[in-house]
């Protein structure tokens, strides 16, 4: 299972990217977990995740997410794909991560 976190301004923008995503991974077969945070719920939530996505209007916290990540790797969610809601393309850019 891939344990998925989405992190934008306070977490709501993301919700509809969390459920494309959701079903993106249901048709490829995919054991995902994910879900949505805002900025200031990194540091709580990190050690729960495999990867965390931001984004785009929190990419320039990418320093202080990371500092608070714990190790998780973080990563900015492609700035098309998430404007088009794209969860296809956002879990192809997660697995291309995690199975590095």
């Amino acid at each position: 299972m891939i344990k998925i976190m989405l992190c934008c301004a306070s977490g709501m923008s993301t919700s509809l990217l969390v459920e494309k995503m959701k079903k993106a991974a249901a048709e490829q077969n995919i054991e995902t977990e994910i879900w949505a945070v805002g900025a200031n719920e990194v540091k709580a939530n990190a050690g729960k995740a495999d990867i965390i996505l931001l984004g785009p209007q929190v990419r320039y916290a990418q320093k202080t997410i990371e500092a608070e990540a714990g190790g998780v790797p973080v990563a900015n969610i492609e700035m098309r794909d998430y404007g088009t809601m794209n969860g296809t393309a956002v879990l192809k850019q997660v697995l291309d991560i995690v199975q590095k």
